[in-house]
């Protein structure tokens, strides 16, 4: 962790939580089991409800009064603390099994703007906090963990002033109409634990979940996905065993909600679609806008894994949009690229490729096609 970051990541709560994410488009065909009951240490066997904490995070759907106080120069002796006041907004995502949170707050230190995604690991039954800011456009090393007895309490390892300590964020308190939130550090090795945030939630009776309107002030590239916004109708197709010489690609249908949070520098996108043979997907992406170099990085989950994937970083010119990573497939390097044309219709066009010769020759393994079913007017929700 940066100190830069520091300043941000102390309100992981405002994360989006997501427990369904479909992998990378290669991911997408296997299909996840909820069926199968799991077996308790005793040798007994519990139902999925009773082993999985999928819903540890429900009690903090809504909207919040927030007052929050932050330690100056954290792990240095300082004992100074700053305050701020604004507001929280806690969204439900899949029926629960994930959330968004986005945090706006001012106080004599100036003014924070953030957001973080909480993701559920269903066979880890562990959710994992991914925070980001207004102005790095990037998501977080995550920190994990799980709740016990009413008590979240959430670990990462990372760095401040270029020496290597421990992060701890815990969630107590927690009643219908507060919680509270503190993160520390520890820079022996977790013997001792020095507090540096704390958050007090408060739910505000007149409860909404809408996002603030957005700024008026845009830097460039910042609308390029504006033309995702709404809800559409997908019909995708998916290469099965990419880069292995296969041809048999299988069809699905569904639908998409694009809507914009952290006033218009971010975007969430959920999916949902079927394919006749009976495969399911369930998707989440989130699409951050960094200012400074202008370029959007994208981060993808899906339903099985829990997990964010490398993202997806690029930007649009002359109305296409590319964007590229390096991952692996079959435990060989490859990159992967992404592509959006077609934006300026009311049918955007959608590409994944996989190259595993350095970018000289590329295979593409999936593709989607979309149509718009809302009006504009709809559109922010």
């Amino acid at each position: 962790m940066t100190t830069g970051r520091y300043s941000w990541v102390c309100y992981a709560i405002i994360v989006i939580s997501l427990v369904y994410h479909p992998d990378k488009a290669f991911g997408h065909s296997e299909v996840s089991n909820s069926s199968r009951s799991s077996v308790s240490s005793s040798g007994k066997s519990t139902s999925p409800q009773e082993a999985d904490g999928k819903h540890d995070f429900d009690f903090e759907f809504g909207t919040w009064k927030t007052h929050l106080t932050r330690l100056l120069h954290p792990l240095t002796g300082s004992t100074t603390w700053v305050e701020y006041e604004g507001k929280t907004v806690v969204r439900k995502l899949w029926n629960g099994r994930a959330n968004l949170v986005e945090l706006d707050v001012d106080g004599p230190k100036g003014h924070i703007e953030a957001l973080s995604l909480r993701l559920y690991n269903p066979q880890s039954h562990q959710w994992s906090l991914n925070f980001a800011n207004r102005n790095d456009g990037a998501l977080s090393q995550p920190t994990i963990g799980e709740f016990k007895s009413g008590r979240g309490e959430f670990f990462d390892q990372e760095t401040l002033n270029s020496r290597a300590i421990f992060v701890r964020f815990t969630i107590t308190d927690i009643t219908p109409d507060s919680c509270r939130f503190e993160q520390a550090f520890s820079d022996d090795g977790g013997k001792t634990w020095e507090t540096n945030w704390i958050a007090t939630d408060t739910r505000m009776t007149n409860d909404s979940s809408s996002a603030a309107t957005a700024l008026p002030s845009q830097p460039d590239g910042q609308t390029d996905f504006n033309f995702e916004l709404g809800t559409w109708k997908i019909h995708l197709k998916r290469l099965e065993h990419p880069l292995t010489g296969s041809n048999s690609w299988v069809e699905f249908d569904g639908d998409s909600v694009t809507r914009s949070v952290l006033n218009g520098r971010a975007e969430l996108e959920e999916f949902e679609t079927d394919s006749p043979g009976g495969g399911h997907i369930e998707g989440l992406t989130l699409r951050l806008y960094n200012p400074q170099s202008r370029e959007w990085s994208l981060y993808w989950a899906n339903s099985r894994k829990g997990t964010l994937e490398p993202p997806q970083i690029g930007q649009f010119k002359s109305g296409r949009g590319e964007f590229y990573a390096q991952d692996t497939l079959n435990g060989k390097p490859i990159f992967v690229r992404f592509l959006w044309t077609e934006t300026t219709t009311n049918s955007p066009h959608f590409e994944q490729s996989f190259s595993e010769d350095g970018g000289k020759t590329w295979e593409v393994n999936w593709i989607t096609d979309q149509t718009q079913i809302k009006e504009k007017a709809d559109r922010a929700h």
